[in-house]
């Protein structure tokens, strides 16, 4: 008799199994909305970033592919570019390819602000 009494009435059981059944629910959704903020959307946000930054590449522009080689975009077509890599060094690679654009501009920035650093000191 005191097996039955240490496992409970079964009638007790059965009614809070209802509500515990969508209490459980709750950190399940709540996990998901922090896995979309944390992951998904931010990959979401970059990946449109990239997207953005191929539609818009031209001629004359520095790039690096994904296998690490930088040149200079010498032509384009809709699916592919056509990439000096050295002096009359050319390969072509599909626009898919390209993962980052490499223009000189923010280098010589940082040059700039290190000038501005070293003038106020």
């Amino acid at each position: 008799m005191g097996i039955a009494y240490a496992m409970g009435a079964p009638g007790g059981a059965g009614g809070a199994g209802g509500a515990g059944g969508a209490a459980s629910l709750v950190p399940l959704i709540l996990m998901f909305v922090i896995f979309y903020f944390l992951l998904i959307r931010p990959q979401q946000k970059k990946q449109k970033a990239h997207q953005e930054m191929i539609r818009n590449l031209k001629r004359g522009d520095r790039i690096m592919t994904n296998g690490g080689l930088l040149g200079q975009i010498v032509a384009l077509d809709e699916e592919s570019i056509s990439l000096e890599i050295a002096d009359k060094v050319r390969v072509k690679l599909g626009r898919g390819y390209v993962a980052a654009l490499m223009n000189p501009k923010p280098a010589q920035d940082q040059g700039d602000k290190k000038d501005k650093l070293k003038s106020k000191q």
